[in-house]
C-alpha cells in the first residue's frame, strides 16, 4: 500500500473503498485509552458502511490520546471486510452480517458483535407518503408497483434504490423487510449508506434504504406496517428490521486490533455506539 502525508499530517492510503484517516493531534482523557500509551501502529480497518460513523469516533479519540497511531478506515460493504480481513489485507474486517460457516471456515475469522442496527425504508422528506404495508414495500422493490399514485402518493414515477450484493444493509432489507422477494433490475445501486442518502435527497421520487443510525433530515423513514424504525422500536424489538454489526478478525484478534475491539467493547466505546445511533451489545 502506498502512503502519502500531506502539510496537515494526514495519511492516505490506497485501499479499496474510500478510504477515511484520522491522524490527529490533541488532548483525551485517560483510562480507558491508557492501553494505546506507546503503540506507533498502523490498525487497518475495512468493510460495512454502517460502522463507519463508530469507527471514525474511536479512531478520533485514540488518536486525539496518541498521534503516533494511524487508524485507516475504508467502506466496500461486509463482503469486501470479510474477504479483506480474511486475506490478511486489514486488521478489522466489519460486517452488517454474520460470517457464513464457509466464510469462517475459509479465513478462520473470529467475531465480535458490538451493535444493533435497524434498517429502515426510507424516501425523499417532501414525499407525501408517511407509511407502507410489507406487501406495497415488496410490490415497490420487486417492480410490481411502479407509481406512488398506487400507495397514496402523487403521480410520479417510483425510483428504487439499493445496495449491491455484497452489502449487509442489503442483505438484512432484503430478507427481513422484502421477505426474500425479488428487487427489480431497474433498482439503481449505490455504494454506501452516506450514497444512499445523497441519492434518495437528490430525487423527489425515490424510495431506498439506510441503517436507522443514518436518519436525519436529508431523508424520511417510512412506517413499516404500523412501526416506525427508530432506535427505540429496534430496542424494544417491536421494529424487526434489525442486524447485529460485527467486527472481525483473523484468528483471535492481538495487538493494536485487540485494544481497539476492546476500547469499542468498554464504556466509552458504548457510549459512542449509542451516541451514532446505534444499539450497544453487552
Amino acid at each position: 500500500m502506498k502512503f502519502e502525508k500531506n502539510k496537515r499530517g494526514v495519511v492516505w492510503a490506497g485501499i479499496l473503498g474510500l478510504a477515511l484517516v484520522f491522524c490527529m493531534t490533541g488532548l483525551c482523557l485517560a483510562g480507558e485509552l491508557d492501553v494505546f500509551t506507546g503503540e506507533k501502529q498502523v490498525l487497518r480497518i475495512s468493510g460495512g458502511t454502517a460502522h463507519i460513523p463508530v469507527m471514525k469516533a474511536a479512531a478520533q479519540k485514540i488518536i486525539g490520546f496518541n498521534p503516533d497511531i494511524q487508524i485507516i478506515i475504508a467502506g466496500g460493504g461486509s463482503g469486501a471486510g470479510i474477504k479483506q480481513v480474511g486475506e490478511g489485507l486489514v486488521d478489522i474486517g466489519n460486517s452488517g452480517r454474520q460470517a457464513t460457516d464457509a466464510e469462517v471456515a475459509k479465513y478462520g475469522l473470529k467475531m465480535v458483535k458490538w451493535a444493533i442496527d435497524g434498517v429502515a425504508a426510507v424516501t425523499h422528506p417532501q414525499n407525501p407518503v408517511k407509511s407502507l404495508s410489507s406487501m406495497q414495500l415488496q410490490d415497490i422493490f420487486s417492480g410490481k408497483i411502479t407509481s406512488w399514485k398506487d400507495v397514496g402518493g402523487k403521480e410520479a414515477p417510483i425510483n428504487v434504490y439499493t445496495r449491491d450484493a455484497a452489502s449487509g444493509t442489503r442483505s438484512v432489507f432484503w430478507e427481513k423487510a422484502l421477505k426474500k422477494a425479488d428487487i427489480t433490475e431497474k433498482a439503481n445501486v449505490v455504494v454506501s449508506n452516506g450514497a444512499m442518502k445523497t441519492a434518495l435527497s437528490n430525487d423527489p421520487y425515490s424510495i431506498g434504504y439506510v441503517s436507522v443510525g443514518f436518519i436525519d433530515q436529508g431523508v424520511a423513514a417510512l412506517v413499516l406496517d404500523g412501526v416506525t424504525p427508530s432506535m427505540a422500536s429496534v430496542k424494544s424489538g417491536e421494529y424487526t428490521v434489525a442486524r447485529g454489526l460485527f467486527s472481525n478478525t483473523k484468528g483471535e484478534a492481538q495487538g493494536l486490533a485487540k485494544k481497539f475491539m476492546e476500547y469499542l467493547l468498554g464504556p466509552d466505546g458504548r457510549a459512542l455506539v449509542l451516541d451514532k445511533g446505534f444499539i450497544p451489545v453487552n
